[in-house]
Parts: structure tokens; C-alpha cells; sequence
């Protein structure tokens, strides 16, 4: 982690907002509401609501994922990349969940998931084959095989509003994470393919 200064960064910054103690008035300005969005153009919503959390819960995994997948990309992208993939994938993520819900006014969302879901597929991109290990699911599972069964059960809750998780920012966070490190990084599609 000490050559990981934007992950370091992130993590603290997430934590910090989530021991501060908000008024829920206040906290609702700052979801994202894509409605609000759409009538009184609270575009803020797109950033602020990603470094908002609904619990502990909820704020362990986003923050453990950025502290497993972080590191590595950073180390390869450089800080200041790593720091747009980052934004990058949690405004994209945020942006497809306004598409699909600006029509209505009692959607919102929180999270960094659409962001951390940008770093995870980064990540994949550059070690494909490498061994994951879920939590509920203790089978080593190849990165790419993960990326895939990521992408349709995206894809799925989207279509099937499964739960309250924001399968929209996961999956736009996802697409605009693996697109925005190939940009940076050209060399990874030759490297990813290598691996098959």
C-alpha cells in the first residue's frame, strides 16, 4: 500500500465522510436522484453520491474491494490515471443510473460501488487468470470468468430490479473502468489476450 497514495487516499477520504454524522435532509441532497437531476439540475448528485454509504456493511465491501483491486492498478496506471479511472467509472456509473431512472422521483442511490466496479475490471484486464476468492463463494474463481458473471447479473438485476444494489452503476462503472484503462494503457488488450 505505500506505493498507493490515490487508493490510500480514497479509502480514508470514504471512511472519514462515513463517520461524520449527516442529517438525513442534508444526505438526501447529495444521493444521487436522477429525477432531482433531471428537473433542477443537481448534477453534483453524480460525484457526492459515491462517497456516501447506507452502513458499515455496505462502506467494508466497497472499501475492501478498492484496498484488494487498488493497489496493483495504481502501481501500473500511476496515481493520477488511477485516480480518473476511478472518477471516470463512478461518473459513468452514475450516469447510466440517471439514464434509466429520470423519470422516477423516488429512485436514489449511494455508493461507491460504480467506482470500485471501474477499478475491479482495470484490474482484470491486466491479470485475467489470476484466483479470486468470494466471500460467500470460497472456490478460486479466474478474474475473467468473475468479470464475466459480474457483467450478467448486472445485467440481469438491472433488467429485474433485483434488491436494492445499483446494478446500473455496477455495470457503467464496470464498461467505463476496462475503457478507460485500455485508453491509458493500449499494451493491456495484446497482454489480456496473451493469457488465452
Amino acid at each position: 500500500m505505500e506505493n498507493s497514495p490515490a487508493t490510500i487516499l480514497l479509502i480514508v477520504v470514504n471512511v472519514v465522510i462515513a463517520l461524520v454524522p449527516i442529517d438525513r435532509a442534508v444526505l438526501a441532497g447529495y444521493a444521487l436522484a436522477p429525477y432531482e437531476i433531471q428537473r433542477f439540475g443537481r448534477w453534483h448528485q453524480m460525484i457526492t453520491s459515491g462517497f456516501l454509504h447506507a452502513d458499515f456493511m455496505h462502506l467494508l465491501f466497497n472499501m475492501l474491494g478498492l484496498y484488494f483491486f487498488g493497489p496493483p492498478l495504481e502501481l501500473i496506471l500511476g496515481s493520477a490515471r488511477f485516480l480518473v479511472v476511478y472518477l471516470g467509472s463512478l461518473l459513468a456509473g452514475s450516469y447510466v443510473a440517471y439514464l434509466r431512472h429520470r423519470q422516477d422521483p423516488r429512485y436514489r442511490a449511494i455508493g461507491a460501488s460504480g467506482a470500485v466496479s471501474g477499478v475491479i475490471f482495470g484490474f482484470v484486464l491486466f491479470f485475467p487468470t489470476v484466483d479470486l476468492y468470494l466471500l460467500l463463494f470460497p472456490l478460486p474463481i479466474p478474474a475473467f470468468i468473475y468479470a464475466i458473471g459480474y457483467v450478467l447479473i448486472s445485467i440481469y438485476g438491472m433488467r429485474h430490479r433485483v434488491g436494492a444494489i445499483g446494478h446500473d452503476a455496477h455495470l457503467g462503472g464496470a464498461i467505463a473502468g476496462a475503457v478507460l484503462t485500455a485508453l491509458f494503457e493500449p499494451r493491456v488488450l495484446r497482454l489480456f489476450l496473451s493469457h488465452f
